[in-house]
């Protein structure tokens, strides 16, 4: 199973989830702020967390800025947990980094399946595509062994969500991709899931590979549908 970072500061909720996730298999360090869950996540002495699951609304520092601190260290996933129902909240935290989001109340059996999907997502599938693997995209280069992306030479630093929506791009040139498809390849949901989690990966991709991502070239969208990789 997976060693799991459980931010949460409401003490009857996070024992709750630390307990039905230790019976379901993981390992669960708990921090109950932001500042607290850093200075975890950080120590050399811990063995390194697989996953971070991050309630929102913390003291201190709230859910957001611990993703996005979280996010500048490295491809670690991330699950945000919101009490907010209102798409604008939620979307705020897919593009602060986040991998996926649990709505409160947080059925347990649900959050182990979410955090099982997003580490199968943390090993992206290798695809050729290139004799060599690679795939020009004008300045955007995929290399799809060594799972690394470039914009004019220099590195761009992707999620693990993001790498594997580009690759399903990538190996789908041309072909409109509906939300439900993306969702279900790239997010791993055998069910219907929240479209907004694909639109907001989009628009955090297009902002990483895009010279203009108001005016995308290489992402598009088709209204009322999905999206489509267009080659240069």
């Amino acid at each position: 199973m997976a060693r799991v970072m459980l931010v949460e500061d409401d003490d009857g909720l996070r024992e709750a989830l630390r307990l039905a996730l230790v019976g379901l298999g993981h390992e669960v360090a708990v921090a109950a702020d932001g500042p607290a869950g850093l200075a975890a996540l950080a120590a050399p002495s811990a063995p390194a967390a697989e996953c971070v699951v991050l309630d929102v609304m913390l003291p201190g520092i709230d859910g957001f800025e611990v993703c996005r601190e979280v996010r500048r260290l490295g491809r670690l996933p991330i699950i945000m947990l919101t009490a907010r129902s209102e798409p604008i909240d939620i979307v705020a935290g897919l593009e602060c980094g986040a991998d996926d989001y649990v709505a409160k109340p947080v059925e347990p059996r649900v959050l182990d399946a979410r955090i099982k999907a997003v580490l199968r997502r943390a090993v992206p599938v290798e695809r050729e595509n290139g004799a060599d693997g690679t795939v020009d995209l004008g300045p955007v280069r995929v290399d799809t062994r060594a799972m690394t992306v470039t914009k004019g030479g220099a590195p761009v630093e992707l999620t693990p969500t993001e790498l594997r929506l580009l690759l399903e791009f990538v190996t789908n040139p041309g072909q409109v991709l509906t939300r439900q498809v993306l969702l279900d390849r790239v997010w791993d949901y055998g069910y219907l899931g929240d479209s907004r989690i694909v639109d907001a990966c989009v628009w955090r991709l297009r902002a990483k590979t895009e010279d203009d991502p108001a005016r995308p070239r290489l992402i598009a969208t088709v209204r009322g549908v999905g999206y489509r990789l267009d080659l240069p």
